[in-house]
Parts: structure tokens; sequence; C-alpha cells
């Protein structure tokens, strides 16, 4: 007979199991768009389906092992080598099962390409080993690499403790802006070799390929700062090509194109004094 408190802890442990999918960090992000949402739930549902497929075979495993065991005087029947019916039932269940997890997955791959309707288009090009966002239409572009404070700490003999910077490999210089509850198209290239913008709190994982565009979309349904990384290699310092996304609210984000256009618009100005003063002191 089993022992009480293994009996006790075994309780704990099953009670503690949907805790432990839903909230371990081993698990997949809920994220904050209709997509990443979206994601998890299939991923829970098909997570659920197979303990419940797991439990079932296991259980006619132990069962069978207990009731039909040799000390027991169970002899095995060796007329039973063929059972048409039992193969129908184990070849349709499974298939079953399959339709019935086919058709959200369909659904949610059609809208996950669905970049129709978009609010705000952003060009992303993949650089060694550096980030170019173009605001298509807002005469907006800058590039986003590792910030200063991370570069620093990585370098070999630096004397500086990782763990006393902020976001370490993670933060950049120039993140991207967005804002909030709108729906923006991404495309996607790449400059050299192929790399990869992977924003896992929005669902979204696409190839920056040379020569080719790619297309992604998300709509974050929550201001915050979100943080990703580069998951194709490509090449020796692959590792510090981190992701940033401020997701601010749609007035700051007016006012920050605003900020940003200015700026533009005052280098343009300088640019053009400048070279026309050179032109004019040339002899």
């Amino acid at each position: 007979m089993f022992n009480r408190k293994f009996v006790s802890a075994l309780g704990a442990l099953i009670t503690s199991v949907p805790a432990l999918a839903y909230e371990s960090s081993y698990n997949m992000p809920v994220g904050v768009t209709p997509v990443s949402h979206d994601v998890y739930a299939l991923h829970m549902t098909m997570f659920w389906v197979c303990c419940a497929i797991a439990a079932v075979v296991f259980g006619v495993m132990i069962y069978s092992l207990i009731k039909f065991r040799k000390s027991v005087g169970a002899i095995p029947d060796k007329t039973l080598l063929h059972s048409t019916k039992m193969e129908a039932v184990w070849t349709t269940i499974p298939v079953l099962i399959l339709i019935a997890l086919a058709i959200p997955a369909a659904r949610t791959l059609v809208t996950i390409e669905d970049t129709r309707n978009a609010e705000l288009t952003v060009k992303i090009t993949g650089y060694q080993w550096k980030w170019q966002y173009e605001y298509l239409g807002k005469d907006i572009s800058f590039y986003s690499t590792l910030s200063t404070d991370s570069n620093e700490a990585r370098q070999l003999n630096s004397g500086i403790d990782v763990h006393t910077v902020k976001d370490y490999l993670l933060s950049v210089d120039h993140p991207l802006v967005v804002p909030v509850d709108t729906k923006v198209r991404l495309l996607l290239t790449g400059n050299d070799v192929i790399h990869s913008w992977w924003m896992p709190d929005f669902g979204v994982k696409k190839d920056a390929i040379p020569g080719f565009i790619n297309e992604a979309w998300f709509k974050a349904l929550k201001v915050g700062h979100y943080t990703g990384q580069c998951t194709e290699l490509c090449g020796r310092d692959h590792g510090f090509m981190p992701i940033a996304v401020d997701v601010l609210s749609k007035e700051d984000f007016e006012r920050w194109v605003a900020d940003q256009q200015a700026a533009s618009k005052a280098a343009a100005t300088a640019d053009t004094s400048q070279a026309t003063a050179s032109t004019v002191a040339a002899p």
C-alpha cells in the first residue's frame, strides 16, 4: 500500500499541473496581440489533448500490466492475432482528433498571413548586426543597434557585471515605436545575409531574406516595452542583434512622429546649408 505522504505529494502535484502549464516561464508567453492569443490558445488546447491521450494510453497499459500479470496466473491468448474492428477504431479516432485540431490551426494560419487593412506600414531591413526601420509615408527612418551599456559589458575582460546592466543584450539605442491598438504591417528584407525578426509577445517571427520581401503584421493591445531577438544565425555577432519595440498610446505616438519628422527636417536643412557653404567657399 502507498505511503500516505506519497499520496498527498502526488495529489498536490496533480492539482498544480494547470498552474504550472499556464504560469511557468517554460511555457509560451500569452502575448499582447490577437495572433499571440490565438497561438497560445491552440498550444494549450493541443497540450491538454495530448495529456488526455497520454492518460488514456498509459492508463490502459498500467491497468493491463497490473491486472494481467503473470504472478496472478494470467495466461497470454495466442489465438488473438488480428482484430479488424480494433484497427478501425484506433485509426478513426486519431484521424478525427487531427481534423478537429487542424480546423482552428488552419484558421489561425490564415489570420497570420492576412496583412490587409493595415493602418501603419514599416519596412524592416536586417544588417550585420542591426536593424533599419523605415516608416513608409511618414519620412522616418533610423537604425537600431545594441545599446552602449550592453555592448560594453559584453566585451571580453570588460570587468562589468552583466547583472547590473538593465535588459542585458536585449536593449537597443533606438527601438521601433508603434501605436497601441493599431494594425502594423511589416515588410521584411535583408541587406547582406538572412536574418529573422522575432517578437515573442507579438507572436511574430519572420525571416528577412536579401532580395525578397516577406510580410507580417501585429496589433499590440497593451502599451509597454517589448523585446525580441534575431533568430537566424547571421554571423559571429548574431547573439548581439536584439529587437525592442515601444508601444505607445496613439496620442503619444503622434507626438513622437511629429518630433521625428521635425528632427529629420532640421537635419536635412543643416546638410543643405553645409553643402551650400562648401560650394560657395570652393575656389
